[in-house]
């Protein structure tokens, strides 16, 4: 437990109805009692209607709420006070400057409520950063994902496979203990076989496509043609605001434009780029280099062309369309019919008009199904990895078992023994059960003050 107390406004800082300030440390209680002079400090988890009043100067700040939340059973493990005010800015920078004249206090740190929780042990790090990102989640399926790991989802299985790793290590070292002694004849054979099968679970849940981080961070698409095919009217139509400039000009796009959107509770930043095409002007040479980056780095590409392109497409666009992730896109239907096949290459074609709107609707509900493909796994799916910290601690522990079951029968136990603690070292640095130190300044830093 600390031995300092920490305040922070907990809810937003835009003027509302309802403001939260929060206390937690062993002088949560007395500084409650600083405010609220002659009132007794209430019972647990029991609201109070209280007038909260400057320690100093006597003078009323505001008639608000509070409420007491006894440690270890509050979120920090701490004594924490909760104070709902009135949520006008006089009012709680009022009580925020009375809380700071209060000996023993001080503002909270960026994430140091929640550092604080898991330090006490309320939480492990997965779901301390399953906090961060339910605070940051723009659509549904971010949601979900966050609410699902902040109730343990994703720590149970790494705490499972870490004990497994463990029960292991005991199995192994009583062989290197007890070699004299009468050990069951299949103990190295179960331990054995018991990490290979681990090592395929370990392996299934790194081969999920990134979809949780993909998820956290959105799907990147990169809208990818000619000049003048349509992409800016198409990023247009998807944002529904006039985001980039249209003109019948070519090569108007010059730079990235960027748009997010919500995609079935999928979050999707969606690029458009400079038109593909020799030029001699070095701005416009710029522009095409991003645009090929940008599709080398994208999820998933949106290929434009314009129907006169169609069906027989220049080798540089049927280039980027045959890698398996691509969306191709036959526009200006409304000049000429257009018979497409189901694909080009393997990429799915759709034809439509981002001029008219036909064929929209269909290219949108045929992204969206493609969006959360990328991002979502199946019904009753166990959950990925959801950063990349996450991603490189497995890939540790399993390099590290691999190791061991490679060696197993010409390095030693000893060694064995040491490649799986390395393995359950690894696992135990993601949910923060061991070598944490180093990581906590960078988990928390995205944090915002009051979480």
């Amino acid at each position: 437990m600390s031995d300092t107390t920490i305040f922070a406004l907990a809810s937003g800082g835009a003027r509302a109805g309802v403001a939260v300030l929060r206390l937690s440390g062993p002088g949560a209680a007395d500084a409650l009692a600083a405010l609220t002079p002659g009132k007794a400090v209430p019972a647990a988890r029991r609201a109070a209607l209280r007038d909260l009043c400057d320690p100093r100067s006597g003078e009323i700040l505001d008639q608000g709420l509070v409420l007491c939340f006894p440690g270890p059973g509050s979120f920090t493990g701490e004594d924490v006070v909760e104070l709902h005010l009135h949520g006008g800015p006089a009012v709680v920078e009022g009580v925020l400057a009375a809380l700071g004249r209060i000996p023993g206090l001080r503002p909270a740190e960026a994430g140091e409520f929640t550092r604080r929780a898991f330090l006490n042990g309320r939480l492990d790090l997965t779901q301390a950063e399953a906090i961060a990102d339910l605070v940051a989640a723009e659509t549904s399926e971010q949601r979900r994902q966050a609410l699902d790991q902040a109730a343990g989802a994703l720590g149970q299985i790494y705490e499972g496979w870490r004990a497994r790793l463990i029960a292991a290590i005991a199995h192994v070292e009583a062989g290197i203990d007890f070699a004299d002694e009468d050990l069951p004849k299949d103990i190295d054979r179960a331990a054995r076989d018991a990490l290979a099968v681990l090592a395929g679970e370990i392996s299934a849940h790194l081969d999920d496509g990134r979809r949780g981080e993909r998820l956290r961070a959105g799907v990147h698409l990169a809208l990818l043609g000619r000049p003048n095919a349509g992409k800016s009217t198409l990023l247009n139509l998807l944002a529904g605001r006039d985001a980039a400039i249209v003109s019948e000009t070519a090569g108007t796009t010059r730079d990235v434009i960027e748009v997010h959107l919500d995609l079935g509770g999928v979050p999707v930043i969606v690029a458009d780029t400079a038109g593909l095409r020799d030029s001699t002007d070095a701005v416009e040479r710029e522009g095409v280099r991003r645009a090929a980056a940008r599709a080398e780095g994208a999820d998933l590409k949106l290929i434009v062309l314009d129907r006169a392109d169609w069906p027989d497409v220049p080798d540089d666009l049927r280039a980027l369309a045959a890698d398996g992730r691509a969306l191709v896109l036959v526009n200006k239907a409304d000049l000429a019919p257009v018979d497409a096949p189901g694909d080009l290459d393997g990429a799915p074609v759709l034809v439509l008009s981002a001029r008219t709107g036909a064929g929209v609707e269909a290219f949108i509900a045929r992204l969206t199904e493609t969006v959360r493909g990328l991002a979502l796994a199946g019904a009753g799916a166990a959950p990925g990895p959801t950063r990349a910290r996450h991603r490189h601690a497995l890939e540790e522990a399993r390099a590290a078992l691999t190791q061991a079951l490679d060696g197993w029968s010409n390095r030693g136990p000893e060694l064995v023994a040491e490649d799986l603690r390395l393995a359950a070292r690894a696992i135990g640095r993601i949910t923060g059960r061991v070598d944490v130190e180093d990581l906590l300044d960078v988990i928390f830093a995205d944090f915002c003050i009051g979480k």
